[in-house]
């Protein structure tokens, strides 16, 4: 396997800085040990105006073998003979990978402890392999590549020239151009995308690779129009990996951006509008109809059951009249957001001690919720799978019991005023239901009397007379009895108040 990276310099900034930033002298040849062979390093060409880097990766098939890594896709072994006959030699894949980010793993980090300032420096770069498997063809090479910055060149490789009849093979040669990337950047886009192209791995995927791919793929992954094909094909298609290393992605894309320019996960399409006025986004609509709900039950110690990346605690920790405010979300990586978004390791003792942040599911009861003035279940019910929903309710209404309990949810009738959303579709993938405001309202009802509760609905965005408002609001209260009712606010279908009956 053989890869170039090339650079040209000017005259305050020469092209042998690359060896600088590789951590590899010019004027040697080394050789590196790697699990599937040897690395060697070597420049063709160095001087001030142009300096070239080769690496070449000596794989040992036989070895690869002996050692139980001459697996295909997802770790399923070859046929016998495959196992010695085969490209692993030649065309770059996830070996070649691996040898970079060994060989470079300090010039992928972007560290230069000699010259601490030119790893943030952009500079042209030439990237070349001669012979590189691509699933999909020149055209998703483009597709990868050309988003990040690149100017790509993807000629197909004949199959046989002497047979020109027989067409092109799955193999391109790749020349990759551009002048506004680091070279950090460069190695990390060929990181990944090298075995993504091939579409296998030569080892088996394990859920370390999740964090590999989302710490290389920092700063361009999560905006990439093709991230969810290259999360699928870098983690061999093991669709629970997959699925994990997605939620993880949008975790980071929304914490990434500001609150007044993108709506929440479950709400990001965006409404268009023929003011020129900018429109108050329905998240942060959402969060105000929620906070004046705990304000009018006088709410001090609250909950924020699926609190995600802790909008709504921040919200919250504002707001002096709430002594303790407890953040809970089954995500590790969503409370780690929240962590850093609320500044918990700088924020001041008394400041600290009115909030905690617990890893948890609503899936079983858990004794840390118990004696709280109020919970908030704010866009989290319509990510529970239905059948799983008792559980969620018996946790919330019958086990924590706080005295007030807020639910939103979107409202699936309003999905037609989104002019960019496709008809059928839900808000987001990963919305197990939408459900209209009459299943809502049933849905509400039946808890508040199985539970002691009362419950009033409340709409929240824009209360469209023919299908309601964008998100549905219910809040609950214990009663005095031990049957519940029902009343709601807002307008319906007829455009008037009604009192609606428990179901």
């Amino acid at each position: 396997m053989f890869l170039t990276i090339s650079t040209t310099g000017s005259p305050d900034r020469p092209a042998t800085d690359l060896g600088f930033l590789l951590h590899k002298h010019p004027d040697k040849a080394q050789s590196f040990s790697t699990t599937c062979g040897r690395a060697h390093v070597f420049y063709p060409e160095a001087d001030a105006d142009r300096c070239t880097v080769a690496l070449l990766l000596e794989v040992d098939t036989v070895a690869l073998v002996k050692r139980g890594r001459g697996k295909g896709r997802g770790g399923a072994p070859d046929a016998a003979l495959a196992q010695y006959v085969n490209d692993r030699p030649y065309a770059a894949s996830s070996l070649l990978s691996v040898a970079l980010g060994n060989v470079f793993s300090s010039a992928l980090r972007g560290v230069c402890a000699a010259r601490p300032a030119i790893p943030g420096l952009p500079r042209p770069l030439r990237v070349e392999v001669p012979a590189l498997p691509a699933r999909g063809g020149a055209a998703l090479v483009h597709r990868l590549f050309e988003p990040l910055g690149w100017t790509v060149t993807a000629d197909p490789v004949p199959l046989d020239t002497t047979f020109p009849e027989w067409g092109d093979s799955r193999y391109v040669r790749l020349v990759l151009e551009s002048d506004t990337l680091t070279l950090a950047e460069a190695l990390r886009h060929l990181y990944v995308l090298l075995p993504v192209l091939d579409d296998a791995k030569h080892y088996w995927v394990s859920p370390d690779d999740v964090d590999k791919l989302l710490r290389v793929g920092e700063g361009w992954l999560p905006g990439h129009p093709e991230h969810r094909l290259i999360t699928s094909r870098y983690l061999t298609r093991r669709w629970s990996l997959t699925r994990q290393a997605l939620e993880r992605l949008e975790l980071v894309r929304l914490a990434e951006s500001d609150d007044s320019d993108v709506q929440e996960i479950d709400n990001a399409v965006a409404e268009e509008t023929e003011t020129e006025e900018k429109p108050t986004p329905l998240a942060v609509q959402r969060r105000d109809a929620v906070l004046a709900a705990l304000r009018e039950a006088g709410a001090a110690r609250v909950l924020d059951l699926g609190c995600g990346q802790g909008q709504l605690v921040q919200a919250l920790l504002r707001d002096p009249a709430y002594t303790e405010i407890v953040g809970l979300d089954v995500s590790m990586r969503a409370l780690t957001i929240a962590s850093r978004r609320l500044k918990l390791d700088r924020m001041g003792e008394r400041q600290a001690a009115r909030v905690k942040l617990l890893q948890g599911s609503l899936a079983y009861t858990d004794r840390r919720l118990k004696g709280y003035d109020a919970a908030v279940l704010s866009e989290v019910i319509e990510h529970v799978d239905l059948p799983r929903l008792p559980a969620l309710e018996y946790a919330v209404f019958g086990a924590a019991r706080p005295r007030t309990v807020v639910v939103t949810t979107p409202n699936v009738e309003y999905n037609v005023r989104w002019e960019s959303l496709p008809a059928g579709h839900v808000r987001h993938g990963d919305h197990r239901f939408e459900w209209t405001r009459d299943e809502f309202r049933a849905w509400a009802a039946k808890v508040a009397e199985r539970h002691g509760y009362t419950v009033e609905f409340r709409p929240v965005g824009p209360d469209d007379p023919e299908v309601g408002p964008p998100t549905q609001m219910a809040v609950f209260h214990t009663g005095t009895t031990g049957t519940g009712s029902t009343r709601t606010t807002g307008t319906t279908r007829a455009g008037t108040k009604k009192e609606a009956k428990a179901a």
